[in-house]
């Protein structure tokens, strides 16, 4: 049986997880064995962040709502019970866009929410 050498396949490999380092620093950018370790780490971070992200950012719509609603004399916890009882299926992303770019029309929720 013929040896195989791995001249080509190797370099193949070497370049795509070089590539990928692009914009490390020092040897992590270089040294491949470096390189990997930081590639191999960067992917498992970047995995677990993308679920993280869309916590964060409902956390922050939270926020967002609770901020104008007690603005506007209501807590967050009564203002979303509000609207649920009253039937007004909107999530917080919207919601917490309205608070932020559209007070006027917050306000006339918070308002219709305070009637009940």
């Amino acid at each position: 049986m013929a040896r195989v050498k791995t001249g080509i396949v190797r370099r193949k490999r070497h370049k795509k997880v070089l590539k990928e380092a692009k914009g490390y620093k020092g040897t992590r950018k270089t040294n491949f064995k470096k390189a990997n370790e930081a590639v191999r780490r960067a992917m498992a971070f970047s995995t677990e962040h993308r679920k993280l992200k869309k916590r964060t950012m409902r956390e922050l719509w939270i926020i967002r709502i609770n901020a104008a609603s007690r603005a506007n004399g209501l807590s967050y916890s009564k203002f979303m019970n509000g609207l649920k009882k009253l039937e007004i299926e909107l999530d917080r992303k919207v919601l917490a866009d309205l608070a932020v770019n559209n007070s006027v029309e917050f306000k006339a929720l918070v308002d219709k929410v305070k009637a009940l």
